[in-house]
């Protein structure tokens, strides 16, 4: 268990709350129009959030189905979004979906060799090919497209990703912050 915030959080449900940000009517089940309302509320352009959103839903959709026929629909199921993961990552995740703090303390120790707590994009490079598995070119190609679409939404004023803002993203709370700096930003009325 961990304390974020008021709110105590088990690290079994990090990558669920990850996912779950996209979940926009919050029924538990994410299609493609919901992927791509996501990351407009992220800042993506509207090409962009609908190619990449029918990619995460075409890439996701069997893996977390809940039965063995596949969704027409594209449908990603946030209680199996642990079956979705990729190999070549950090492995900050395990298999079942649990945040492994060692593992993501070691993405720092290892490549944030310039400033201790946050990483240029060329040590985020330098770790994509670290952790890139032998005959694995969708788990690394998945990969770089993750930390790409991190890199691009949430380096500081320096280019540098911090450690707060890479846990931020695994535990799914940056995308709330981003998405309420955007509509702030844009003159909406939070409540």
């Amino acid at each position: 268990m961990e304390q974020r915030g008021t709110t105590t959080v088990t690290l079994a449900c990090y990558v669920q709350q990850h996912a779950s940000f996209f979940d926009r009517n919050k029924d538990g089940i994410v299609y493609p129009w919901e992927t791509y309302q996501g990351l407009r509320a992220l800042g993506f352009g509207i090409l962009n959030s609908f190619f990449t959103g029918i990619g995460i839903n075409i890439l996701l959709t069997y893996a977390t189905q809940p039965s063995w026929i596949p969704s027409l629909l594209l449908s990603i199921h946030i209680k199996n979004i642990h079956k979705g993961k990729h190999g070549s990552d950090t492995e900050s995740f395990d298999t079942e979906g649990r945040f492994e703090p060692s593992k993501f303390d070691a993405i720092f120790s290892k490549y944030a060799l310039t400033y201790g707590n946050a990483l240029t994009w060329q040590e985020i490079r330098t770790m994509l090919k670290g952790n890139a598995n032998v005959f694995d070119p969708i788990g690394r190609i998945a990969a770089l497209m993750e930390w790409k679409l991190l890199f691009s939404i949430a380096k500081d004023e320096n280019g540098l990703l911090t450690r707060e803002i890479v846990r931020g993203v695994f535990d799914g709370s940056l995308f709330e912050k981003i998405e309420r700096k955007n509509k702030a930003a844009k003159g909406v009325v939070l409540r």
